[in-house]
């Protein structure tokens, strides 16, 4: 018997999608880092923008969006309470994960992913528009978030015993490349430099791409219990992902929380790009 993911109702197809797009308690939210390269040449029927870098940061502090923030933006999207929200985005849903996952520290219910994303909606030939949908107003109030979800610096350096002695996990999920401190970023990411290349000492390498097919989607509980595993992975001991800002680690997070049913996930937003460019704080090369 094929096992099933843990949490199966976060995750939405596109067919599911294309039938309820137009359903009324269904809000559709499309999350880019490149809005102009991708909801402006075409987006799903319905759906609102959400972007990343204005929308889901602060706009002075290096900080996610503020609660009070958070609800200003929900209320311009149309978003209740009780609404059902599918996210979906570019980048093999990197940046709909990181949302993913700050909707949930603000502890919002109803929340799916748009198991492929963009690429895979495309690929179908399934309907694209470029006008935007009509404005509508929500109202939804953010509670103090829940920072089980959340690893701040200081929380990482303190695991790092725990690290150590196998009692926590720790995944980096960058490429090899960056992993191995060869390059602190990829070309396509210029801005995105730390000024020492490597990683967290103890950090295991899963690269992010490995939780995923060729067409965006995930692969299969089985495929992906077996994965981290290799790894070292135990879903009794907590775990903190990281990669180099946050949004792919957030999809690592998304595979482990609700797809493997870890219970104790964090995803470390700081990153390398803190990490790497804090004085004193230790790094590991092959």
């Amino acid at each position: 018997m094929t096992a099933a993911y843990a949490h199966p109702e976060v995750l939405v197809e596109t067919e599911w999608l294309d039938a309820h797009r137009n359903d009324p308690a269904v809000r559709v939210v499309e999350v880019d880092y490149d809005p102009e390269a991708n909801y402006a040449m075409g987006h799903v029927p319905g759906a609102s923008l959400v972007d990343w870098r204005a929308d889901m940061n602060d706009p002075v502090s290096r900080d996610i969006v503020s609660g009070p923030a958070f609800g200003t933006l929900l209320a311009r999207l149309g978003i209740d309470a009780g609404s059902t929200v599918v996210l979906y985005g570019d980048f093999n849903n990197w940046f709909a994960a990181f949302a993913f996952w700050v909707f949930k520290y603000y502890h919002f219910r109803d929340l799916r992913l748009l198991n492929g994303g963009r690429k895979k909606w495309i690929a179908e030939d399934r309907p694209l528009t470029k006008e935007a949908p009509p404005a509508r107003t929500g109202s939804y109030a953010a509670p103090a978030p829940d920072e089980t979800l959340r690893a701040y610096l200081d929380t990482v350096r303190t695991a790092l015993p725990d690290v150590a002695a196998r009692r926590r996990g720790l995944v980096d999920v960058r490429g090899p490349r960056e992993f191995s401190g060869e390059v602190t970023a990829p070309p396509e990411y210029p801005n995105e430099h730390a000024q020492r290349g490597g990683h967290i000492p103890g950090a295991v390498n899963v690269p992010w791409a490995q939780a995923v097919n060729d067409d965006g989607t995930f692969r299969s509980a089985e495929e992906l219990d077996r994965l981290y595993r290799s790894k070292g992975l135990d879903p009794s001991r907590p775990v903190i992902t990281y990669c180099r800002i946050g949004e792919r680690s957030s999809h690592t997070w998304f595979v482990l929380r609700y797809l493997l049913g870890y219970p104790d996930v964090r995803n470390y937003d700081g990153s390398w790009t803190e990490w790497g460019n804090q004085i004193r704080l230790p790094i590991a090369k092959p």
